[in-house]
């Protein structure tokens, strides 16, 4: 399936009331997505969930009702999605993202909630443990802090001399505030002296770079719902600013920033999907652990580098599971 086409489908999926599907024989399955981002970032996402989905016989439309709902990076909203999911008594959740998670886990304890990728599930307190997870939360880890090394990592690879280092973070995400503890404890191991920028809303960006594209010889973002949503202005002030990226995501470089590594994002919603029809037969949340990524992502934008003047080795691109041109 198409991105486009994707896109145009979940938007006429999202237009789609719930009770023109109620009309149909038989009561349907019913999986309310909350998504923290846009259709667009989730256009390569979704569709493997789908597919997974149709796979075990849950088949849109004909075997189960999904409801989609995004909010582009807005924190407030998730509450607001949270609710008219649980007021439509849907039988799963299905979230991305800790905010999501978090407001989704507030909003209910009854209705299984199974997210599909949350950087630190249990450092922010959404699972008791990845072995029992307890209460009505459970899904896939993508490991976003324990990930933080190697982006650093592949970041000093490109450049080599690299001395002073930008991280950009919303504060008012704690997995991305875990994040950027991280890579400021790695950073400091190695020499990096870093300067962190916190942004809270899309009119911080700009500012942000204004404090701190002097200083710095590379900038690296944590993953976040209103950082990705707002990824094209991010990697347009990097440019103007000639600061090489790293990001979580490949979303990020698609738009023309310089590198990301990170989960498989569509490996962990293909796997989010057995959660939910294992749910959807019987099985409790508190009864099926949290799972780890197993395959990871290295995307590198040639584009970029050429614009930046940087040079990427033929061993790094050799290593990359995808490169931009």
């Amino acid at each position: 399936m198409q991105r486009r086409e994707f896109i145009a489908l979940i938007a006429a999926a999202a237009a789609w009331p719930l009770n023109a599907r109620a009309q149909q024989p038989g009561k349907l399955a019913s999986i309310g997505y909350m998504g923290p981002n846009t259709p667009s970032v989730d256009s390569y996402r979704l569709p493997a969930f789908i597919q997974r989905l149709r796979e075990l016989g849950w088949i849109e439309g004909r075997t189960v009702a999904i409801e989609y709902r995004w909010a582009e990076g807005r924190s407030e909203r998730l509450a607001e999605i949270a609710a008219e999911f649980v007021k439509r008594r849907v039988d799963v959740i299905v979230t991305a993202g800790t905010l999501p998670t978090a407001a989704a886990k507030q909003a209910t304890s009854t209705i299984p909630i199974v997210f599909a990728a949350v950087g630190d599930p249990v450092g922010t307190d959404l699972v008791a443990s990845l072995a029992r997870p307890g209460g009505n939360v459970t899904g896939l880890s993508l490991q976003q802090t324990d990930s933080a090394g190697k982006r650093l990592e592949l970041l000093r690879e490109i450049i080599p001399g690299l001395g002073h280092l930008a991280i950009m973070v919303n504060g008012s995400n704690p997995t991305a505030v875990l994040e950027m503890r991280e890579v400021q404890a790695i950073a400091h191991a190695v020499g990096l002296e870093a300067v962190t920028s916190e942004i809270r809303r899309p009119e911080d960006i700009v500012p942000a770079f204004d404090a701190f594209k002097d200083r710095v010889e590379a900038l690296y973002v944590c993953n976040d719902p209103l950082a990705a949503t707002n990824r094209v202005r991010i990697n347009t002030s990097a440019l103007d600013a000639r600061l090489p990226t790293m990001f979580g995501g490949r979303e990020y470089i698609e738009v023309g920033g310089l590198m990301s590594y990170s989960a498989s994002f569509p490996d962990l919603f293909r796997r989010a999907a057995d959660f939910v029809d294992e749910i959807l037969r019987g099985a409790k949340p508190a009864d099926l652990p949290v799972q780890q990524p197993t395959k990871f992502e290295l995307v590198v934008n040639l584009k970029t580098a050429k614009a930046l003047g940087l040079e990427i080795s033929p061993t790094l691109l050799a290593r990359a599971d995808e490169v931009i041109e």
